[in-house]
């Protein structure tokens, strides 16, 4: 599967920003989708997953209540809503899928077989 991630930009504080990651091939319903991000300086770190159909999630402990994943099987396509957002949140964003069904919500990189490209968000402050 290819992934292709967009919408990244420059924003202030507390604006809101969608990230979009498209995915190839026709199952994309099997994978699980992830949302990952590399702040400069940083390692890549896991931001939000979400399992095939879509029922279980997964947040890192510094983006709940501002950042919501969700998926569009139909369009295969992933989004990454992000809410609130603070300069600390200032980082190259990739998404990330791998081939699991049921209530799987991998969290950890080296669960992940394929990755989009990046794309960068930057906020101001």
């Amino acid at each position: 599967v290819q992934l292709q991630a967009s919408g990244g930009g420059l924003v202030q504080t507390g604006d809101s920003l969608t990230l979009s990651c498209a995915a190839s091939g026709r199952t994309f319903s099997s994978y699980v989708m992830g949302w990952f991000r590399r702040a400069p300086g940083k390692e890549r770190t896991v931001v939000a997953t979400i399992s095939w159909g879509g029922s279980r999630t997964y947040y890192a402990d510094s983006v709940k209540g501002r950042f919501t994943i969700s998926r569009d099987n139909a369009k295969n396509t992933a989004y990454l809503q992000m809410n609130s957002l603070k300069p600390e949140d200032t980082a190259v964003y990739y998404c990330a899928a791998v081939v699991r069904v049921g209530d799987y919500v991998g969290t950890e990189i080296y669960e992940y077989d394929y990755w989009g490209q990046g794309t960068l968000v930057t906020v101001s402050s």
